[in-house]
């Protein structure tokens, strides 16, 4: 299977009749006559991401419906950033992904831990000193921004 990132090292390289092609074939329909090369790159870059990793949790992009472009950037922030801190728990069979080192690293949340290349792990931390070699705080590596760390790490 190719990488996200070599699918889009090819998306990249496409000039905008080529990113018109994928258009059709991803959605099978024209691209609008008005898009310029770097918003049809950018939609079909993430296109290919949301469907590999995953497309925006449906709370957000609830927020980001209701938003309205006259509305000033910080109170959007506050808005996502508050969505952002109910993430308290992580349930058994999700998969946190993070690149390092130019590599995708997924890790399986499980009911006793974390997987992550065959190896179950206690602790995000272990996960993320096991992949940098290097003492991180595990669910800040992650992109996770819990109110106590207790809840997103599994205790054996």
């Amino acid at each position: 299977m190719v990488s996200i990132a070599e699918e889009i090292a090819h998306l990249r390289d496409l000039d905008l009749r080529g990113l018109r092609a994928r258009w059709r074939s991803v959605f099978r329909k024209e691209a609008p006559g008005h898009l310029p090369r770097h918003l049809a790159f950018a939609i079909l870059a993430y296109h290919l991401q949301a469907d590999r990793l995953g497309d925006l949790d449906p709370e957000i992009r609830k927020v980001l419906d209701r938003t309205e472009a006259r509305q000033p950037g910080a109170s959007i922030a506050t808005q996502l950033a508050g969505l952002d801190q109910k993430r308290t728990v992580l349930t058994p069979g999700t998969v946190l992904v993070r690149e390092w080192d130019r590599k995708p690293q997924r890790v399986m949340v499980m009911a006793n831990g974390f997987s992550w290349n065959g190896q179950t792990y206690e602790s995000l931390s272990k996960v993320a000193f096991a992949i940098t070699g290097t003492k991180w705080n595990g669910p800040r590596f992650f992109g996770l921004r819990d109110k106590t760390p207790s809840t997103v790490e599994a205790r054996p």
